[in-house]
């Protein structure tokens, strides 16, 4: 029975992975592009999330700066803080963006929890005016955050509703965007 159940867990994940590929293969090369464009222009990655999904920025940021599969400078990226100083998480994230984003920079969000997709208009806000493009990426099969964007935003969105599920593929959206990054940065290292 419970290994019947883990093999569930596979199947289930590899499914949405799967259906999900043809459709995100043309945002995620938006994203990738607008990644690159910012990047190579002089601009800064803002990676955040709330709850779990912090840890996906943190992540993102850490690929960034470091490295994903091959060896280039760093990039300059960094993970905010939803917990900073007692705020409320969505207070945090706004304070910072308000302070550390500047024209050009990129504000990478992480959400894995449809519950939390509320919280992010302030912070959506904060970015946009300080002349920032966002790249949401996402879950739910709804799409709660279409009127918090603009046209030179993007949302990823991972089309299902158990967060394990979305934050599974986002980690592989994380691989993806970094991949791109990498490939127009230094060509093909294989």
């Amino acid at each position: 029975m419970l290994e019947q159940r883990i093999q569930q867990q596979f199947f289930e994940s590899a499914d949405l992975l799967y259906q999900a590929a043809e459709n995100l293969s043309r945002p995620l090369s938006t994203a990738a592009q607008m990644l690159i464009d910012g990047i190579t222009s002089g601009g800064r990655v803002l990676c955040c999330g709330l709850g779990l999904s912090s840890l996906d920025a943190q992540y993102m940021a850490a690929l960034l700066v470091g490295r994903f599969e091959q060896d280039r400078p760093g990039l300059a990226a960094w993970a905010l803080d939803a917990q900073a100083h007692g705020s409320s998480p969505d207070a945090a994230l706004c304070r910072q963006v308000q302070s550390l984003g500047h024209p050009g920079d990129l504000l990478l969000v992480f959400e894995s929890a449809a519950s939390q997709l509320g919280h992010w208009a302030p912070v959506l806000e904060a970015a946009h005016a300080q002349d920032m493009c966002v790249i949401a990426i996402t879950g739910s099969t709804t799409d709660e955050l279409r009127g918090l964007l603009q046209d030179t935003d993007v949302q990823i969105r991972i089309p299902h509703s158990r967060p394990a599920r979305v934050a599974e593929s986002h980690r592989l959206l994380a691989h993806c965007l970094c991949d791109a990054v990498d490939l127009q940065l230094l060509g093909d290292g294989e």
